[in-house]
């Protein structure tokens, strides 16, 4: 087994066990000190993050990439902010959620408990970090990560401040750590750590998580490839349309949770269609040949273009001839990551929420909402494209699991 594995394997273990036992105003502590290192701290990490930046220019990553891999002063700001908030959460751990009398007036609780250690897999963006220190803290899992080489400098300072403000509020060594060995090699020894490990959470490209889900021996919460669709119904105000198009492609098109297909009801393309590419400046539109009949500069779509995350501003299109022809394209092509509807027939937005399948459906909102933070989770630990254990952005309680407690007075089966 690779030693440094080994090592912080075993911290992370016994951190666990530790965690499990701090009251909810211990924790609480313990984030908001991190949340102030973070501050206090903040030239340290900007410096780290520079670093990376110009090695991403060098390496020619792309404007998207680059762009969640840097830090600022606001984002930062935000990442404490973030924190923060988690503390305010309740505390998820103890809390019942179900008591009864079961055989014979045994009382039966079912209680929130948490997973343990948590190992997290991540490319690119080093607010993972803190977000996932911070949630698996407040739920009493210890945070064992492995970010990309690309974030490496950025993720180590903002790792070593934060684990130095938990132990100084008396949180166990061991309960924030990063792996440092950011090889391949180390990757793949860390999908068969199941002696140290809970659960696998994978967050970053397709490759990452494929790579992930079929190798893993350790249970795998699987974080998705967001190929997200908005649909225009024939029922659209088109105002509102052009809005929540323009927002969720444009507002940050590197992320998992941006517009990449644009669906449009034959009725309204001829208004819609060059209404919406005006408003979409510096975006390629790779359009269907009857889309192109009102967009004639753009460039056709491939069968891969409508299948694609381009993380980047690019968007297809495709005029379709009903709500059940926008359905029957996001069943085909969708990741089950975030779907939106843009429509003022309530009988449309009913169908669409019934029969598209994906971890966040939208009636009349843009996708950019698929966000713990947004969701008032504080934060995320990534958003969940499968149905078991978790779906969707998971906050605290995707952070936990339960046990049953029964008591009793004497009573033995019959």
């Amino acid at each position: 087994m690779h030693e440094e594995l080994k090592i912080k394997g075993q911290l992370a273990q016994e951190a666990a066990y530790q965690l499990g036992l701090l009251t909810a105003e211990e924790k609480n502590n313990a984030l908001m000190a991190m949340a102030e290192a973070l501050e206090k701290n903040k030239e340290e990490i900007l410096k780290a993050n520079k670093l990376d930046m110009e090695k991403g220019e060098a390496n020619n990553l792309s404007k998207a990439f680059l762009d969640r891999l840097l830090l600022t002063d606001g984002r930062i700001k935000d990442m404490a902010d973030g924190l923060r908030a988690i503390a305010k959460l309740e505390d998820p751990i103890g809390h019942i959620d179900e008591s009864w009398l079961g055989a014979e007036n045994i009382q039966i609780g079912k209680v929130r408990v948490p997973l343990g250690v948590v190992g997290i897999i991540y490319e690119a963006r080093p607010n993972v970090t803190v977000d996932a220190a911070g949630l698996c803290l407040k739920s009493g899992n210890a945070a064992f990560l492995r970010g990309s080489s690309d974030a490496f400098n950025s993720n180590l300072a903002i790792c070593r401040i934060l684990a130095a403000a938990c132990e100084q509020c008396g949180v166990p060594q061991g309960a924030v750590q990063l792996i440092e060995d950011t090889s391949r090699d180390c990757v793949n020894q860390m999908l068969k750590l199941n002696e140290y490990l809970d659960v696998l959470i994978p967050r970053g490209g397709a490759g990452l998580i494929k790579n992930v889900v079929e190798n893993s021996t350790v249970p795998v919460i699987q974080t998705g490839v967001g190929n997200c669709h908005i649909y225009i119904d024939d029922k659209a105000d088109l105002e509102m349309a052009v809005k929540i198009t323009v927002n969720g492609k444009m507002q940050r098109p590197g992320v998992c949770n941006a517009l990449e297909t644009l669906l449009v009801h034959q009725d309204l393309a001829q208004e819609f269609l060059p209404l919406i590419a005006a408003k979409l400046t510096n975006v390629e539109l790779r359009v269907c040949e009857k889309a192109k009949a009102y967009l004639p500069d753009c460039r056709l779509a491939t069968e891969e273009d409508y299948a694609t995350e381009f993380h980047d501003l690019i968007l297809a299109v495709k005029v379709v001839q009903d709500i059940d022809e926008a359905i029957a394209h996001i069943r085909k092509y969708s990741t089950k990551h975030s779907e939106v509807i843009v429509t003022n027939d309530y009988a449309h937005s009913r169908k669409f929420t019934h029969m598209v399948d994906a971890a966040c459906v939208y009636v009349n909102a843009s996708s950019r909402f698929s966000d713990g933070f947004q969701f008032g989770f504080g934060a995320e630990i990534g958003i969940s494209t499968q149905k078991l254990h978790a779906r969707g952005p998971m906050g605290l309680k995707e952070l936990t699991s339960y046990k049953y407690v029964i008591l009793g007075d004497g009573q033995v089966r019959k």
